[in-house]
């Protein structure tokens, strides 16, 4: 009985990651396709990612450029729409923009013997009135959340480790292999 048991489980961790992944990945196509109206399996995914190329590449040029500054313009005057646009956007800019902000894993000494993981996010805090601290973003495990710490310089120390591997190290609660 224990033999069945454990190879239960066994395979448990191995075919729900698996169907769970395959089964969002099916429910992201269909709604796609749903909002797109169209009928063709997949062909909205293939309209969306054509859509944003063709905006990146509109941005890039002179007119582009004017007409999307405009429009940031405007979101970022709206009094609760700026708060939403600012924060999803500064958001994808940390993590897949020109100003990538999550790229400097670091450990934070917590206390004797307790370290932390983190991502330096501002050098200089003197602006504040804070020389010497630095701004050190932690991610929580298991959500896409964390928390901002102020964190003297001495209290920090640089990673060698790829930072893609030290965020899903911490996300996944440390069981994640980096």
């Amino acid at each position: 009985m224990n033999w069945l048991i454990k190879n239960f489980l066994r395979g448990l961790v191995i075919v729900v990651p698996i169907a769970l992944t395959i089964y969002l990945i099916y429910q992201a196509f269909l709604k796609l396709d749903q909002l797109l109206h169209v009928e063709t399996p997949g062909l909205g995914l293939a309209i969306l990612v054509a859509a944003i190329i063709a905006i990146g590449a509109l941005a890039g040029n002179f007119v582009g450029r004017r007409v999307f500054a405009l429009m940031e313009k405007l979101f970022t005057k709206a009094p609760i729409v700026r708060i939403v646009y600012a924060a999803i956007r500064d958001l994808l800019e940390a993590f897949v923009g020109n100003k990538r902000r999550f790229d400097r894993p670091v450990t934070i000494t917590v206390s004797d013997g307790v370290k932390t993981f983190g991502f330096i996010t501002r050098d200089d805090l003197e602006s504040l009135g804070m020389p010497g601290d630095v701004a050190v973003y932690v991610p929580f495990s298991y959500t896409w959340d964390g928390c901002l710490l102020v964190v003297a310089r001495d209290r920090v120390t640089a990673l060698t480790a790829d930072s893609a591997s030290v965020m899903a190290l911490v996300v996944s609660g440390g069981v994640s292999r980096v």
